[in-house]
């Protein structure tokens, strides 16, 4: 997609935007069809519209960079979970298991731990 006034993107533009083989676009098309339906024009070749192309970088970051599954991207798009970008879910999870940890810490565990760690300390020395 290098000019951005375009209505549609080839394959082979979103397959260098993204840094993604044309094989794998193709393959996330059969995991993801309710997200990635690209359009076909003459000889099956496929064009991309904008929207989908935000999707497709969301998708190759949750998969590539935060290391979700196929399952688990598959389960965001089940869901309606899906974010406009992936650091903004992520961000969104680390906030709420934050402070769910931070709920769950009992100060009497922690002074049993370190308790621990200086016999052990004493020991190693």
């Amino acid at each position: 997609m290098e000019n951005t006034n375009e209505y549609f993107a080839s394959i082979n533009d979103v397959s260098k935007r993204l840094n993604v083989p044309a094989h794998t676009l193709r393959y996330w098309e059969k995991q993801f069809p309710v997200a990635i339906r690209p359009t076909t024009g003459a000889g099956g070749r496929r064009y991309y519209r904008a929207e989908t192309v935000a999707k497709l970088v969301v998708i190759r970051d949750l998969l590539y960079r935060h290391g979700l599954t196929i399952a688990g991207v598959k389960k965001l798009l089940r869901d309606g979970n899906l974010p406009s970008s992936a650091d903004e879910l992520l961000s969104s999870v680390s906030v709420s298991c934050d402070a769910s940890l931070a709920k769950s810490i009992d100060t009497s565990d922690l002074d049993l731990a370190i308790s621990l760690l200086e016999n052990a300390k004493n020991i190693l020395q």
